[in-house]
């Protein structure tokens, strides 16, 4: 009887545990304002958004896999999505291929405003059981669609003897006619770091693939690429390294006066924390001409281990947001530019969580400044940040 009651109350257990929602999810703000959200419950990949700014409803949850299906949800590598000026919603994820670091990239695409979604297909055109992962997803919000991601079908190219940088390699696939058809992969770029998040931003240039790079023997440092062949820029100097992948990504984004604003962690010989700075719009074809970047700037407070930042940019205002641990609670920041990074507002502590917290996710337009935030206790909420002055 006793060994009955554990076993019974063990299933309950993993009953209530399949039910609750994973708390890293996707964020994004349409051209009305609207929130949207990507996020997996019950193994199934659910979109919903909210009319009044996640103040109070949410739609309910349309499913975008038609089936269960494994997709990966972690703080790293979550659901993306975008919507474009016309409503189409793009969505994309990694589905976990049920061994350790493998994956495929997924796409599916909504045109009747998030009511139904296609047919989900997988983006990467090499098959094998290996790792694609970490998707980033972009557009230029009138049919044109961008994915990056972290590709290791390389290793089967590898010959002679082993190199300390990796196997692994950002590649990309486009889309012209607003995501019904992808054009074949192309590699951005040759050793990459192997489970950092990427970053995607569409300039006025086109796509723009902001990740961890691996520079020399082993300096894993940040880098910045277009998508259509040119070359492989520097885009931070920390001197980092670290025979490893740290699992800390960064975040790109860019204003209406086309600079560019990224944001990483960095544990390097030459700076510590997590770092902000405004790239001025350039040239990215030429290799021979150094990017135009301000001073980083530091974010957080070391001691509280800030980590995970990322950046959202609409017009001339750009919204930074963090995570920080103290020890004993997480807290959700953020910072507003209201001059495309040429000056900011305080740092705001926006809420607390008592137990585990996704990160800080911002969402920015004319009107609203928002941070998505979803913790284990409290649940998932929209937190406004003031239009404070600098």
């Amino acid at each position: 009887m006793p060994a009955m009651a554990k076993a019974q109350a063990h299933a309950q257990h993993a009953a209530r545990t399949a039910e609750r929602p994973a708390l890293a999810v996707g964020a994004a703000l349409d051209a009305g304002g609207r929130i949207w959200l990507a996020r997996v419950e019950n193994r199934l990949l659910q979109v919903s958004h909210s009319r009044d700014g996640g103040s109070r409803t949410f739609s309910a949850p349309v499913s975008v896999t038609p089936q269960p299906e494994a997709v990966t949800v972690e703080a790293e590598n979550r659901p993306k999505l975008v919507v474009d000026a016309d409503g189409t919603v793009h969505v994309t994820w990694t589905q976990n291929l049920g061994q350790p670091m493998t994956g495929h990239i997924r796409y599916a695409r909504s045109t009747d405003g998030g009511r139904t979604f296609s047919t989900p297909v997988i983006l990467n055109d090499d098959r094998q059981v290996i790792s694609h992962r970490f998707d980033a997803l972009a557009s230029d919000g009138r049919g044109r669609v961008a994915v990056v991601w972290l590709d290791a079908r390389s290793r089967g190219e590898r010959t002679g003897k082993k190199s300390p940088q990796t196997d692994v390699g950002v590649y990309a696939a486009l889309s012209q006619d607003g995501g019904a058809s992808f054009a074949p992969n192309r590699r951005v770029a040759q050793h990459s770091c192997q489970c950092c998040r990427t970053g995607l931003a569409w300039t006025r240039d086109g796509p723009v693939a902001f990740w961890r790079h691996v520079f020399g023997r082993n300096i894993r440092d940040f880098a910045i690429a277009r998508l259509d062949g040119g070359p492989v820029l520097r885009a931070t100097d920390d001197e980092w390294e670290i025979d490893g992948c740290p699992h800390h990504g960064g975040g790109i984004a860019e204003d209406d006066r086309g600079n560019l604003h990224i944001v990483w962690f960095t544990d390097g010989a030459r700076r510590k924390g997590i770092y902000y700075r405004r790239v001025a719009a350039a040239d990215f074809s030429r290799a021979d001409a150094p990017l135009d970047m301000s001073v980083p700037m530091a974010l957080g407070d070391a001691a509280r281990q800030a980590g995970h930042p990322a950046v959202a940019a609409a017009g001339s205002r750009v919204l930074l947001a963090w995570r920080e641990f103290d020890g004993r609670r997480f807290s959700a920041w953020a910072m507003l530019s209201q001059d495309a990074g040429a000056s900011w507002g305080a740092p705001q502590k926006l809420a607390e969580a008592a137990q585990q917290a996704d990160y800080a996710l911002p969402l920015v337009d004319a009107k609203q400044a928002r941070v998505v935030w979803n913790a284990a206790e409290e649940g998932l909420r929209v937190l406004p940040v003031a239009e404070a002055k600098p």
